[in-house]
């Protein structure tokens, strides 16, 4: 493995005057060393990088830095500047520029040299002794590790190893869960525990920065801060019985944070990566006030899949094969939905306006009447159709990047197309993401030539997966596929009665048991894939599905008001937002109240879901938008009977609720002892 920095790479007198002629001048010393191949290519990659964050940072350091196809091996530049740049820190210029380059195809190895790079610049003595240095030699080979900073050099005994011949002190390995001991450990009292995660866009060196400036934190305020790092080499995941034993959890992030529901019931704080890096104190003691007060963030189910390969996450080799199918999926569909409320909801609006004939009209580029509402009905209708073309591409290219991340995104939306083009539909595009992560992640684990590896994610594995996927989906699953689909939609369309009744208790347990979580979104799934070709069937199934989804939120927000004194102060003031919640059909509403108590709770709304969900499909009500709550009501047919249905089930869920925790409350207070005050029994489950 090349070496990350040399003499060469380091300028000691940078005279640029700023971040962009800086960047241009240790990255010419990149091209001249042969590390970066297309110096205008590379320089517009760290601009995009720069554009998404001001790469500055307290303490008087720039850290430019971005993953490329133009550079051909890991690199680290260093300037030293006399009268600062600016970098967009808060507290001034920087004197000590950091340029990070990185392939596209970094492996594990070389992003783990990096990341400890990002944590040893935490250390005040080593950028003391970066000032201090006047040789680029021996500062090079101080940011490799080789040599002691000059504070701490003291000549070696006899006999003793040469300090670059002592292994340093590793940090921990990239995507490892971080902990910080406490020195409250020794104590008789067990220290407040926070469980953090962080992430940067490219995962390479605010990702490690924000956990290494947490874990000191903690260390110097006696709390045990564990982390995990969502960086570029994959990350491992922390031990869901730490998350469980956790007081609080602080997400410190730059992008989504993967599997997000493994926080639920927890004090967050969610801030920004810099946020991690600069105040991390801030953030301890807002954590801490959090957890005193009880405060319960709800935590939606995540969207996004794991690292490609051994990382970690649900997705990882070490998870029940059913765990990382269920994360697949959950990954295609959450990206598939923001879809489809904007092309359903055009649609739906469309025939609000000029009625469902206005799907037969002409073309708007062809024929198009300002002043007519037809034309008008016409064009939101066409717009939302165009969105709605996206659904299966998406759900297959997010399933496949759920599995093996970008790599897969090309292959999973090709067959996703090719499914739309044999008619498969939804089911069709659910087997497309599937074997286009599993082609990708089988081309992935075949050994290559390391000067392959740049060309691997963006044209090898994208090349040959689209070839092998789009002749399975033409050639051998797709026309089986197909006949399901339709045999699927005729079942749906040939429900009545008792039939319909029985689907309709299903749809409503589902949609209410974990409220936005893997079975709610299954069930939702469901229904929308009946929109892309509507029938009655399926229009009855949306309807259902979105009602019953209604049904948790609102229990919740009248049992809060009807009876005050079982719930806590926090619960009463996430009961009001509750009622808009449900009533704009966020099921997520009612989390923080299952999260506290799920053994009365989800019993409770399931209950009143399936009365919903039965009352729904027997009053034959049917939708066409694919959300919206009560707001699309005037879509919606049968529409008085429809909120009948979900008054019925939300009446049903708050008796249920409050029977269940009025009965615990008098089983928990003997006969002439006082009442324990609600706000005592925070979090008390059965």
């Amino acid at each position: 493995m090349s070496e990350l920095i040399t003499a060469e790479l380091v300028d000691l007198d940078l005279s640029a005057a700023t971040k962009d002629a800086a960047a241009r001048s240790l990255a010419e010393r990149m091209v001249a060393a042969h590390r970066v191949t297309d110096l205008d290519g590379f320089l517009a990659d760290v601009a995009a990088r720069e554009a998404q964050m001001p790469t500055g940072l307290d303490g008087g350091i720039g850290i430019p830095h971005c993953r490329s196809e133009h550079v051909s091996a890991p690199t680290l530049a260093f300037g030293r500047s006399a009268r600062g740049i600016d970098f967009g820190a808060a507290d001034g210029p920087a004197d000590l520029i950091f340029l990070i380059a990185a392939p596209a195809g970094a492996d594990d190895d070389h992003l783990t040299i990096l990341s400890g790079l990002a944590r040893r610049l935490m250390d005040p003595e080593f950028t003391a002794a970066l000032r201090a240095g006047d040789d680029p030699g021996t500062v090079a080979a101080l940011i490799r590790g080789e040599e002691p900073a000059p504070e701490t050099g003291a000549a070696p005994e006899a006999g003793t190893p040469e300090p670059a011949d002592v292994p340093e002190a590793k940090a921990p390995e990239a995507g490892a869960p971080e902990r910080a001991a406490s020195p409250a450990d020794d104590g008789d009292d067990a220290p407040f525990h926070i469980v953090a995660v962080t992430s940067c866009p490219t995962g390479i060196a605010h990702t490690y920065m924000a956990a290494e400036s947490l874990t000191a934190a903690g260390r110097a305020e006696g709390v045990e801060v564990t982390v995990e790092t969502q960086g570029s080499a994959g990350f491992s995941k922390l031990d869901p019985a730490v998350i469980a034993a956790a007081d609080a959890v602080i997400w410190a992030h730059d992008v989504e944070v993967r599997e997000k529901a493994r926080f639920r019931g927890k004090p967050l704080v969610d801030v920004g990566v810099k946020a991690g890096i600069n105040r991390p104190s801030e953030l301890i003691a807002e954590a801490r006030r959090k957890a005193e007060r009880g405060e319960i963030s709800a935590v939606p189910e995540g969207g996004n899949g794991p690292e490609a390969g051994d990382g970690g996450g649900s997705g990882g080799d070490g998870a029940h094969f059913g765990v990382r199918l269920r994360t697949y999926l959950m990954s295609g569909v959450s990206y598939m939905v923001p879809f489809v409320a904007a092309g359903g909801l055009l649609i739906a609006l469309s025939f609000a306006i000029g009625g469902y004939e206005i799907a037969d009209a002409k073309s708007v580029a062809d024929h198009f009447v300002w002043g007519q509402a037809d034309s008008w009905a016409a064009l939101l209708n066409q717009i939302g159709s165009a969105a709605f073309g996206f659904l299966v591409p998406v759900l297959a290219g997010y399933i496949a990047y759920g599995m093996a991340d970008r790599p897969a995104l090309v292959p999973g939306f090709v067959g996703g197309a090719i499914a739309l083009t044999v008619e498969a539909g939804f089911l069709g595009g659910l087997v497309a993401g599937l074997l286009a992560g599993a082609v990708v992640m089988a081309i992935q684990r075949v050994p290559v030539h390391p000067t392959l590896r740049g060309i691997m994610p963006v044209l090898v594995i994208p090349l040959i997966a689209s070839a092998v996927v789009g002749f399975l989906m033409f050639i051998v699953v797709g026309k089986p596929i197909a006949a399901l689909q339709g045999a699927l939609t005729d079942w749906l369309n040939g429900l009545s009665g008792s039939n319909a009744v029985i689907l309709g208790v299903v749809l409503g347990l589902m949609m209410c048991f974990d409220m936005g979580g893997p079975l709610n979104k299954v069930a939702y799934a469901f229904a929308v894939g009946g929109l892309a070709d509507p029938t009655d069937g399926s229009l009855k199934v949306m309807a259902a599905v979105m009602a019953a989804g209604m049904v948790p939120p609102l229990a919740l927000a009248l049992a809060t008001t009807v009876r005050k004194k079982l719930f806590t102060k926090t619960e009463r003031e996430n009961g009001r937002a509750a009622w808009v919640l449900g009533a704009s059909f966020i099921t997520e509403g009612a989390i923080p109240f299952a999260a506290a108590d799920p053994l009365r709770v989800i019993p409770s709304v399931m209950a009143g879901g399936a009365v919903t969900g039965a009352l729904s499909m027997a009053f034959g009500c049917t939708l066409r938008a694919p959300h919206g709550g009560i707001f699309v009501v005037p879509l919606i047919g049968e529409p008085f009977l429809y909120l009948l249905a979900i008054a019925a089930g939300t009446l049903v869920a708050t008796a249920l609720v409050v029977l269940l925790k009025g009965a615990r409350r008098t089983a928990a207070v003997p006969a002439g002892e006082a009442a324990t005050a609600p706000e005592a029994r925070v979090g008390a489950t059965a």
